[in-house]
Formats: structure tokens, C-alpha cells, sequence
């Protein structure tokens, strides 16, 4: 056998090789290389927050010093240390129309009061990136889910946060996104604000939501939000079961959380 016959034969190996690796890899017979060498957490988090052009200057301010005084909340403090012993990522999405998300703050993990209120303080240093457009709800969620995809953690639980006042006007279909990450293995919660249109929690109900143990709570306005976020994440972080939905629709009244057990 001549030298380049033998090395022909090498060549056309290494190539038949390769291409058995890739059609595996395609098939999912290989490992995911991406889900190696993250780290676990407990928790993965997004908080989805609206910047569309109905959130005044103000009413953002209120969103995100509710956000950040609730992350300096004993008992947010103490749903952190129950959930587990890995701790939780969070990270912060600002969306408004199809084309504009972009992620506010990045990903950190918080396992103690003293993480937690580091967090805080990156909340309250976090300006607004994102200044009018519609509300596209199904883009927050696809560009949540993708961060959820990409990020350094592996969480045991997966949750998307959503809060905003307005129902779908614009962007892909909320329902159609709700569906594709609830397929991931994502929750999606959320917090209607009904300083606008008092029916927006029937629209986060019927569209939005998804997922094992997903539920809405209501604010009744921008200024309630800061109370309705802490009850949130209390129930998002510590893993709280959620009541049924009571026979004939959302609950209504201050405060008051429409949920289901499961999508």
C-alpha cells in the first residue's frame, strides 16, 4: 500500500468519524455541552419588567424601588435560605415593544441576606434602557426563555417574573411564547398593574401564565406594586404552593391573586 493510498484512507476515516458525531449530536444522542459546567442553583429567575410607552417616568421609578426595597425584605431574606441549598440566579429584563428588551442587569446569585441586599443596590443603580414602544408581552417571554437557555446556571426550577400594566398590542403572540417555554420546563408568573385597564389580569391569565403552580397577582397601581411584589416573590422563590382558582373566575379586589396549579 502506497503512502498516499494510506493516507486517503485516513482521511476519508476522520471525515466518516466527524460526521457520525455530528448527525449524533443533531439526533441528541450526544451531551448538551452547554449544560456542562453550569452551575446548579435552586432557582432561576428573571424579573420581566415593563418600560412600554404607557409606564410614566414615575411609574418605573415605582417599579424599581419596589423591586429593590423588596430584595431588602426580611422575609423575601428568608424565602431566599428556604429555597434550598444552592442558592438562586436573578436576573432583571426591561422590555416594551417586539424589538426592545435588553437585560438590565445580569445575572447574580443571592443566597443570603447579604447577596440579597447587593442586589438591591444593583436595582436601585439601574437606569431605564428601554423608553417607549408597545407592549409585546411574547417577546419579554422569548427573550427571558433564551436567558434562562444561555445563562451560567442550571436551576432546579425555572421562572419567568412578568409585570406590567397593559394587555398585548404589539410582537408575537404571548400565548404561542407562553406555550414554547412552558415546553422548556419554565413558569411563568405574573403581576398585573390595573392602573390602566382593570381588566389586564384576566389577559395575564388567559395568555400569559403557564407552567407548574403559575398564578397573577394584582396591584391595584403603581404604588401598591411595591407590596404586591414582595407577596411574589415570597411564593416565586420559596417554591409556595398555590391555591386552585376559585370556581367562576379571577378573584377581584385590592391585593387579591388569581392562580393555577398547573399549566
Amino acid at each position: 500500500m502506497s503512502a498516499s493510498f494510506h493516507s486517503a484512507i485516513v482521511r476519508a476515516a476522520a471525515a466518516a468519524i466527524f460526521f457520525a458525531l455530528l448527525l449524533a449530536g443533531e439526533a441528541g444522542l450526544a451531551p448538551d455541552s452547554h449544560a456542562q459546567g453550569r452551575r446548579p442553583v435552586d432557582l432561576e429567575l428573571i424579573l420581566a419588567v415593563d418600560s412600554s410607552s404607557s409606564v410614566s417616568p414615575d411609574e418605573f421609578s415605582l417599579q424599581m424601588q419596589g423591586l429593590a426595597n423588596a430584595f431588602r425584605d426580611p422575609a423575601v431574606h428568608a424565602a431566599i435560605q428556604a429555597a434550598g441549598d444552592l442558592g438562586i440566579a436573578v436576573a432583571m429584563v426591561q422590555w416594551s415593544d417586539n424589538r426592545k428588551q435588553t437585560l438590565a442587569i445580569n445575572w447574580q446569585m443571592l443566597r443570603d441576606p447579604a447577596s440579597a441586599l447587593a442586589f438591591a443596590g444593583e436595582i436601585d443603580a439601574t437606569p431605564r434602557y428601554l423608553i417607549g414602544g408597545g407592549t409585546a408581552i411574547g417577546g419579554a417571554v422569548n427573550f427571558s426563555a433564551h436567558h434562562l437557555r444561555i445563562n451560567p446556571f442550571e436551576g432546579r426550577r425555572k421562572v419567568i417574573d412578568v409585570s406590567g400594566d397593559g394587555r398585548t398590542n404589539q410582537g408575537s403572540n404571548p400565548a404561542r411564547a407562553r406555550d414554547d417555554a412552558v415546553a422548556q420546563g419554565i413558569t411563568i408568573n405574573g403581576l398585573a398593574i390595573l392602573n390602566e385597564d382593570a381588566l389586564v389580569d384576566r389577559h395575564y391569565l388567559a395568555n400569559v401564565i403557564g407552567g407548574t403552580g403559575s398564578f397573577v397577582m394584582q396591584a391595584d397601581d403603581y404604588a401598591d406594586f411595591a407590596r404586591a411584589i414582595v407577596e411574589k416573590l415570597i411564593k416565586e422563590i420559596a417554591g409556595v404552593p398555590i391555591a386552585a382558582l376559585p370556581p367562576g373566575g379571577p378573584a377581584r379586589g385590592p391585593g387579591a391573586q388569581q392562580a393555577a396549579q398547573a399549566y
